[in-house]
């Protein structure tokens, strides 16, 4: 097995044991966009759906095969992954398009003129952001905020820090919830998360966030958090 592989099955396993409360996102996420596209006026066009590391879908597909969109996106840095992501959407009854391409450079325009990637009514992330640095939080945010429809929403799903918390103080706190707590993993398993998130996690301090979206443009509502203090979502709209 090569090493995407590898690591892909370690990141299947977090999902299946429901280690980051990953069925809780579901279910909010769900609630959440059913509840934004009921208050949407009735002669609305149908609601385009950017989806911004939208992996393999093996959560999201249930939902998607319900709504009522125009069109849906998704977009991965990992090319392989796209290929799972439409098996598992399937047939549905709006386009569906997949493009392989990086979140930030959606945010800054260097895409083009792609149509499937413009303009969105609905922006979802999933636990991708937080690979971004402070800095380039703060560009996506300001970027999202000029290339989202005025009327949108953007659903934020990620790992957040406590205010004021460091990232070490958060990485330590996080590989002991793992090491004390996660046993359906095996060590290699274990070791692949803790690697990771040591060398590529970057949550952001959930205050300093929230200004910074604020200062971009955005209404910033926590519209669900988990009970580790660290897995939330954020409902983000056009200020």
């Amino acid at each position: 097995m090569d090493f995407f592989n590898r690591q892909w099955s370690s990141y299947r396993a977090v999902v299946e044991h429901d280690l980051m409360e990953h069925q809780a996102v579901a279910t909010a996420t769900a609630l959440t966009i059913n509840d934004w596209l009921a208050a949407r006026p009735g002669h609305a066009p149908a609601a385009t759906m950017l989806d911004l590391g939208c992996g393999d879908l093996a959560l999201l597909a249930p939902l998607l095969k319900k709504l009522p969109l125009g069109r849906y996106t998704g977009l991965d840095l990992a090319a392989v992954v796209l290929p799972l992501a439409a098996q598992a959407l399937g047939t549905v009854p709006y386009p569906s398009h997949w493009r392989e391409g990086d979140l930030l450079g959606w945010s800054t325009g260097i895409d083009g003129s792609d149509p499937a990637l413009d303009q969105p009514d609905i922006l979802h992330s999933a636990f991708a952001i937080h690979h971004l640095s402070d800095g380039d939080k703060e560009r996506f945010l300001g970027g999202a905020r000029r290339r989202i429809q005025p009327g949108g929403m953007f659903l934020w799903v990620d790992v957040f820090r406590e205010p004021g918390e460091t990232r070490q103080a958060y990485i330590d706190r996080y590989v002991q919830r793992i090491t004390g707590g996660w046993q359906a993993l095996s060590s290699e398993q274990k070791d692949h998360v803790i690697n990771h998130l040591s060398q590529f996690d970057m949550p952001a301090d959930r205050e300093a966030i929230q200004a910074s979206a604020e200062a971009a443009g955005w209404h910033w509502h926590w519209a669900w958090q988990g009970k580790h203090r660290a897995e939330a979502m954020a409902l983000l709209t056009p200020a």
